[in-house]
């Protein structure tokens, strides 16, 4: 218990400090404010003699949609294309000859469809389970879902001020508190790249050996990822807590996470969801996005929709960073009373 000490005073110092920020909820500032880092797509010098691929890649270019740039490199080494991750320009996410199904693949794959329909709906988070099909990883699936579900009926947002100008919403779906779940083998082809991405920059599981989850919201910001051995409750209700809880990081490189790369026209999808009805669903055409290509269609990932009914006053603390409550006295109680709960 002593080594909580130096953590509990400081999560009372910031809790009393937390009432001074903007009570927007970390998921929805991320989703209004904080804009996708670029991915690197590098191209071998003979890329710039190749006219079919430079009308290809010509609307990705300047005010592309996607979170990605383009350049051609001089290194004589670098003979095919190459996708390079956001945080980590060393990283290969990708390797290959570039055309419109690979392009296509970069971009784009159902999972990250059916995020952005969740997202637009309104959805706090997603979590990507991502598994062998084996019953132990569905017995963990299972677990992680349950256990969001009890989250949300004790969870709840802070409360709104609309008269607060730092705590003004952006255009986007109704704020509430849903989190969903989709489900992902990990062999499946169409997805192999979004799987790295979930995985971090640093490879924190490696997809192709370890059954995982990772927790997506905003623009396709990647909170973390664990293996589901090690996905334990407290985790869960760490990650969550700090999503739905106030925004007290206003830069976004101050927030822990990753992005996934993403073509979406985001001031644009989410001007649309705003002007649909509170009621409205991610297939309303008013937030319904474009088709994908033929030869990337798939059947959608199994999803698992979970909604709360019951809201509470509070909020929660996350080891990942700490949230205020609407009273800093209070929260500080409340967080005190939830690590010692944990112990």
């Amino acid at each position: 218990m002593f080594f909580r000490l130096p953590l509990i005073l400081s999560i009372i110092v910031l809790a009393a400090s937390a009432a001074e920020c903007c009570t927007i909820p970390v998921f929805r500032y991320a989703l209004d404010r904080w804009e996708a880092d670029k991915f690197h797509l590098v191209l071998p010098s003979s890329a710039s003699q190749d006219v079919a691929l430079q009308d290809l890649l010509r609307p990705l270019r300047a005010n592309g949609k996607a979170n990605m740039d383009i350049t051609t490199s001089r290194d004589p080494a670098v003979t095919v294309a190459e996708l390079r991750s956001s945080r980590d320009s060393g990283q290969r996410l990708w390797t290959g000859a570039l055309e419109a199904d690979s392009l296509q693949m970069l971009l784009d794959s159902p999972t990250r469809r059916q995020f952005l329909e969740h997202i637009l709906a309104g959805d706090s988070a997603v979590w990507i389970i991502a598994d062998n099909g084996s019953a132990a990883d569905m017995a963990e699936a299972e677990r992680i879902e349950k256990r969001l579900k009890f989250l949300e009926q004790v969870a709840a947002l802070p409360i709104q001020d609309p008269n607060d100008p730092d705590s003004q919403l952006g255009p986007g779906p109704p704020l509430k508190l849903k989190f969903t779940t989709l489900r992902v083998r990990r062999d499946d082809p169409a997805e192999k790249l979004l799987l790295k991405m979930l995985a971090g920059p640093k490879g924190v599981v490696d997809p192709e050996t370890t059954s995982f989850a990772a927790v997506a919201f905003g623009r396709g910001r990647v909170l973390g990822a664990w293996p589901l051995v090690l996905l334990d409750d407290a985790s869960l209700e760490d990650a969550c807590m700090f999503l739905v809880g106030r925004c007290g990081c206003r830069l976004k490189n101050e927030s822990p996470g990753w992005d996934i790369l993403m073509n979406v026209d985001w001031p644009q999808v989410l001007a649309d969801a705003g002007r649909a009805s509170p009621t409205a669903s991610a297939a309303d055409p008013a937030i319904k996005v474009a088709p994908m290509a033929a030869s990337s269609a798939k059947a959608p990932p199994e999803v698992v929709r979970i909604e709360a009914k019951v809201e509470v006053p509070e909020e929660g603390k996350s080891r990942i960073g700490v949230q205020g409550a609407v009273a800093g006295g209070l929260a500080a109680v409340a967080v005190i009373g939830w690590l010692f709960r944990r112990k």
